[in-house]
């Protein structure tokens, strides 16, 4: 083969590369949807794929140069995504129209990944009786027997605390909170006290920090599943099972077989999933371990982490904010003297100014920073003559929507009488979305809420939180991280009060 052949040929294979990845670029201009110009190879991520710059980041901009679009399309590579800001479409999507988008459209890879088959990324023919069956763990009947436990780690915390406190040293708050919702998770969730507070070899903290650990070989891994889902799919068949998948996996099994060889009941999350796998008739899809373990690992994952990142969001605002901080801590005081030396359920259901400083942590730092839907059907959006296919990918901006100047003023202000309700009344539910909504939102919400607030509470009546050399000001969002966290920590000073 000559020169010339050999210089056809890779103009052919460059000309042939460079349709491929810009095929479907014409795909939001034939719809008359408005959105940035694309590049071949990155589509309109290039800064996210290079780790230059966080998701939430990149949706808050364009969010903002697009402000009067209801509708804007993008590219994730040569994927068409549409990005959906308008609260009536919002609401179709999660709600009123819930059954034409009810899967995440998140890949699944049994051999890959055997803990992805979990409720938050199952397609909804699994999904709806898996709900089902789990949902009844999370009612407030359930939490209420749960409380004894939320509050024996809570009390835990409080002498951990008291030792960081002691040494007078700046404390990261991120992994301090982290033990405590891991603790709690253990004890509610799984029936073992993995004293991740008290050992600092604890199994159950290594493995929440290997999930989200920030680790060369996950990133590749992310990127493989990204761009080549089917490489990373005859990946599965040959690389050996991640440490986490193997991890949770026997701890779930042999939990279950310790119960039943010994008779116990503690009607808890892993009761629930033993009766799942002692009926699987009484479900209607093939049950396998993995399916199982999958509940657990995602029940763990996201109850230890979301929770304590807010809990952590918390403490960085009221540390920078003391008339918050003062506030809330008369209200805690207040109910301590009015109830005595004692914290029940309804203690925290009573607390009207935690519940606000609750609500705008969760405003303005949703741990989750977009919501992701997927068409099952052709749809075309109510009132307009905009279709979308079949198979159609959505992102829903929460981040960007909750720091919308428009809908909440000064949003960069942490702001918690936000929440009051007449105020509340004035804003479309839709605009405010850090636990999701409609029949796919986040089945644990309501245990997030109490062990976050419980684990607040614990440590504001007793210390004053406060900045430090190392706060990071302003927050900068970590563009490597799969939740919403900063990039170098969350670093304050925990003093003591003095009630002498």
């Amino acid at each position: 083969m000559g020169p010339l052949e050999v210089l056809c040929g890779i103009v052919a294979l460059i000309f042939t590369l460079y349709y491929y990845f810009t095929s479907t670029f014409d795909f939001w201009k034939s719809r008359g949807i408005h959105g940035p110009r694309p590049i071949p190879l990155f589509g309109n991520i290039k800064d996210v794929m290079l780790t230059r710059k966080a998701m939430s980041n990149y949706l808050l901009e364009i969010y903002k140069k697009y402000k009067d679009e209801s509708l804007i399309g993008i590219f994730a590579r040569r994927t068409p995504i549409l990005i959906v800001k308008d609260p009536n479409f919002i609401k179709d999507i999660l709600i009123k129209d819930f059954s034409n988008f009810p899967n995440r459209g998140l890949p699944i890879y049994e051999k890959a990944e055997p803990l992805s088959q979990h409720l938050f990324s199952l397609e909804a023919k699994r999904w709806r009786p898996l709900r089902t069956k789990l949902s009844p763990v999370f009612t407030s009947g359930k939490l209420k027997e749960m409380f004894p436990l939320i509050l024996e780690c809570s009390e835990h915390l409080e002498r951990y605390v008291e030792k960081l406190a002691s040494r007078n040293e700046h404390i990261e708050c991120r992994e301090l909170t982290a033990k405590y919702t891991t603790d709690v998770i253990g004890s509610c969730a799984f029936g073992i006290e993995t004293n991740s507070l008290s050992d600092v070899d604890s199994e159950f903290r290594i493995m929440g920090r290997e999930v989200f650990a920030r680790k060369w070989y996950n990133l590749i891994r992310f990127r493989i599943r990204e761009a080549a889902p089917w490489l990373y799919v005859i990946l599965g068949y040959i690389l050996p099972l991640t440490r986490v998948t193997k991890f949770f996996t026997r701890i779930l099994m042999e939990n279950i077989d310790y119960r039943e060889k010994n008779n116990i009941v503690r009607h808890d999350f892993v009761d629930t999933l033993r009766e799942l796998k002692r009926h699987p008739d009484k479900i209607d899809i093939e049950l396998t371990d993995n399916i199982i373990a999958s509940q657990a690992f995602v029940f763990f994952v996201a109850g230890f982490e979301t929770s304590s990142t807010t809990m952590s969001h918390a403490l960085y605002e009221l540390a920078q904010n003391h008339k918050i901080q003062d506030r809330l801590r008369e209200e805690i005081n207040h109910m301590y003297a009015k109830n005595g030396d004692t914290l029940t359920y309804d203690n925290i259901k009573e607390m009207d100014y935690l519940d606000k400083v609750f609500k705008e942590t969760l405003r303005k730092y949703p741990p989750v920073t977009f919501l992701m839907r997927k068409s099952i059907s052709n749809y075309t959006f109510d009132g307009t003559k905009i279709n979308i296919p079949k198979g159609q990918t959505i992102w829903i901006p929460a981040y960007a929507i909750q720091r919308d100047p428009d809908i909440y003023p000064d949003p960069d202000f942490f702001q918690p009488d936000r929440f009051n309700e007449e105020i509340m009344k004035t804003r479309n539910a839709m605009f405010y979305l850090p636990f999701g909504d409609g029949p796919r939102n986040c089945i644990g919400a309501r245990f997030a809420v109490y062990q976050t607030k419980v684990g607040l509470i614990k440590i504001l009546r007793n210390y004053i939180v406060d900045i430090c050399d190392k706060t990071q000001i302003p927050y900068i969002n970590d563009p490597k991280a799969f939740l919403l966290a900063p990039k170098d920590g969350i670093y304050l000073r925990i003093t003591k009060i003095n009630r002498a």
